[in-house]
């Protein structure tokens, strides 16, 4: 049971007919939920249920707020503008955040360029700058794969360069596309700015979608070619030929209008949703892509939401069409803000693209709800297997990243329910250990992760060590020191010795499970369910910790780096002989002068940029 609407304690009074946004805030003060409107209270009055007995119509919010906090705008393009930024300050749990939003690849062609090229720029970029004048953009493109077929067909169809200019301003002689007929060759004046300009235009029209009159021609060469007995040369045409419906084709079928439209396909399972988003550009499909999210909104709330999401003043432009599966809510107030009609096709070719839209939809939800099954399926054979606790279902692991013992690192990762949760992710530096020692800086890492968990209520079910029974035992000890005695931890690790036959593993590796006060280790069976959640956290919890250690060393590197006189040579000579900064640091001005290239002066200037006596 919700709140009742009519307590003055939460529910504002009064609330005026203008434009603004609404944020819904938990007792501790969190923001659960940030809204827009035209008219705030009848906004807000659309949240009651239709039975008027007083309750909140969306569960978590009834369940969850507090208080209600109303900030009225002047207009509604400003109530938009301030929800947007409210969604990226407060990252509320309930808002549509397009996580894997990012800018779209396009080609640009920038006539102000003696020869033009085809340059792979990110919408919305800087890099992009502005079409019109003396650039013109195509695109969108849905990968960088499809941007680089696309680009490759191309070139055999129009041979422009695709060398920056300061390659072409320095070459005395033709580079081997041109040998193989994908570059015409302007660096060394094989083509003349005319012929050249004549390419430019068909290249464009060919990513225009204007390509029926380079395809009548192509088409006729071949013919031609062929009836002359002129096989080889007809082949050449035909793989042209082959290569413009290619780029053609490859973005897709065409609507048989000349309109800018984006089709959003919708499928919900339970408080999972999938949105497909398909877009039309100059009659071919320009992008196709999935967006995964949780809600527990009306279909016409969250579709208000996404369509807010993906057209957020400066992300992208909405295009002249878009098509919905339900009428959002303030249908009206989106039109006028996106610029863009909305539109719920019953019946004709919409009404098939968006059929089309919400297969792809349901089939990345079905996707995804599989692996998740697979997932958790996979940790409830753990917990049998182990015997663990049958509620378990937060996992941590942690490892260890160093390089010859400098910079040592660490990483935790969390999954929970058998996938990852992002959110539990932690990063250390190890504080208390010197030198390289993987067993005391895994005490370390576990004792700090345990203590920080211990107050803030924030344990695991399981800790998976990334090693045998010593790493185990030290992690336990640290377990006790911590006093996080209901944690379950076992180790994982590959069994060693395995025979080497021509510097080749023979036969499979043994993956081991080790538990506290066991004889011996569980092996796991080949391909299991299990073995492969394990092996998951293990390599996430890897991957997590070389990424930390690299930027780390990054960091420390660039202490030599700022050194006037030590370029990337030196640097490199002076880790190799000393292994890392802090070997540097802790060499003499001698030594570091005993290294080849750098002189004693610059040793000398080594040593008192890194604190050292001369």
């Amino acid at each position: 049971m919700g709140r009742a609407l009519e307590d003055p304690k939460w529910w504002p009074k009064d609330v005026p007919k203008r434009p603004g946004v609404y944020v819904f805030r938990a007792p501790d003060g969190r923001v659960l939920y940030v809204g827009k409107a035209s008219n705030l209270r009848s906004r807000l009055t659309s949240y009651r249920r239709p039975g008027g007995d007083g309750r909140i119509l969306i569960r978590f919010l009834g369940d969850e707020a507090e208080s209600v906090e109303l900030l009225v705008t002047r207009t509604e393009q400003e109530a938009l503008l301030l929800e947007d930024t409210l969604i990226k300050q407060y990252k509320p749990p309930h808002n549509i955040r397009l996580k894997d939003d990012k800018s779209f690849r396009m080609l640009r062609i920038d006539y102000s360029d003696r020869f033009p090229r085809l340059k792979h720029v990110r919408a919305h970029s800087p890099e992009m700058g502005k079409e019109g004048g003396r650039s013109r953009l195509f695109g969108p493109f849905a990968s960088a794969s499809a941007l680089r077929k696309t680009v490759a067909d191309l070139h055999r169809i129009v041979p422009l360069r695709d060398c920056p200019d300061s390659v072409m301003d320095n070459r005395s002689r033709p580079c081997l596309k041109h040998q193989l007929k994908l570059c015409s060759a302007p660096c060394v004046d094989l083509v003349s700015q005319t012929e050249y300009a004549d390419l430019v235009q068909r290249a464009a029209k060919i990513l225009s979608g204007d390509a029926d009159e380079l395809q009548a021609d192509l088409e006729a060469r071949m013919i031609d070619a062929s009836e002359k007995l002129e096989y080889e040369r007809a082949a050449v045409w035909r793989d042209r030929l082959g290569a413009l419906r290619r780029t053609i084709e490859g973005q897709g079928v065409r609507p048989k209008d000349d309109v800018d439209r984006d089709v959003l396909g919708l499928s919900r399972r339970g408080d999972r949703a999938a949105v497909h988003r398909i877009s039309w550009r100059d009659r071919r499909m320009a992008e196709s892509r999935t967006h995964h999210f949780k809600s527990e909104l009306p279909d016409e709330e969250l579709l208000h939401n996404v369509l807010t999401a993906i057209y957020a003043p400066g992300r992208r432009k909405a295009p002249t069409e878009i098509l919905l599966p339900a009428p959002p809510v303030e249908h009206g107030f989106l039109e006028e803000t996106l610029g863009a009609k909305l539109l719920v096709p019953t019946s004709g070719d919409r009404r098939r693209m968006l059929d089309f839209c919400f297969e792809n939809a349901d089939q990345a939800l079905r996707r995804q709800s599989d692996e998740e099954d697979r997932d958790e399926n996979a940790l409830i054979q753990l917990v049998e297997l182990l015997d663990l606790d049958p509620g378990t279902e937060v996992m941590d692991c942690f490892d260890i990243s160093n390089m010859q013992g400098s910079n040592v690192v660490a990483s935790r990762v969390r999954f929970r329910r058998g996938h990852p949760d992002r959110s539990g992710y932690r990063r250390y530096k190890i504080r208390d250990v010197e030198g390289q020692d993987d067993f005391a800086s895994m005490h370390e890492v576990v004792r700090r992760s345990l203590e920080r968990g211990m107050r803030d209520d924030d344990l695991p079910d399981l800790i998976v060590i990334d090693g045998g029974q010593q790493q185990l035992e030290r992690a336990l000890l640290a377990r006790q020191e911590a006093g996080a005695f209901d944690v379950a931890m076992v180790g994982l690790a590959k069994a060693r010795g395995e025979r080497q036959v021509r510097g080749l593993r023979k036969g499979p590796v043994e993956e081991r499970v080790w538990i506290p006060g066991a004889e011996g280790p569980i092996i796991l069976t080949a391909h299991s369910a299990v073995r492969h959640l394990l092996e998951r956290i293990r390599d996430e919890a890897h991957r997590f910790a070389i990424t930390y250690h690299r930027k780390e060393r990054g960091r420390i590197t660039s202490r030599l780096d700022s050194i006037a006189g030590v370029g990337p040579a030196k640097r490199k000579a002076l880790l190799r002989t000393f292994g890392s900064v802090a070997g540097v640091a802790a060499a003499s001005v001698e030594q570091l002068a005993g290294v080849e290239g750098i002189s004693p002066e610059l040793a000398r200037s080594v040593a008192d940029a890194l604190r050292l006596d001369p």
